[in-house]
């Protein structure tokens, strides 16, 4: 499944995403999915923490997926970095942009 860094997985095109999506839905294991791109200053900013905090809550799945490498199943992202948090197979939350304490506030929240 991807490239994997930890507790992190890098989803690597449209089908990968797709079987990760998948993967959430029948496991139903808590996860937060990174939707970012190369390009945006902010989501390169934000990514290392992102690995950092996929160290400390191990029982989140931690998925990064560049909108440009995955077009078809990213569609829908307006804004880059946005965070989508699941639950029992569901997505339950997002955020958008930045933040670092933001974000590891989310993720207690949901771990």
């Amino acid at each position: 499944m991807g490239e994997e860094q930890g507790n992190l997985k890098t989803a690597t095109g449209d089908e990968n995403l797709k079987d990760i999506f998948h993967s959430i839905r029948t496991t139903k294991n808590p996860a937060v999915i990174n939707y970012g791109a190369s390009w945006c200053r902010v989501c390169n900013q934000i990514l290392p923490t992102f690995q950092e905090l996929s160290k400390k809550f191990p029982k989140l799945s931690f998925i990064y997926a560049d909108i440009d490498e995955c077009p078809e199943t990213t569609q829908n992202i307006r804004f880059t970095p946005t965070f989508h948090f699941y639950r029992d197979g569901e997505r339950v939350d997002e955020m958008f942009g930045g933040g670092e304490e933001r974000l590891y506030d989310r993720l207690w929240l949901h771990s």
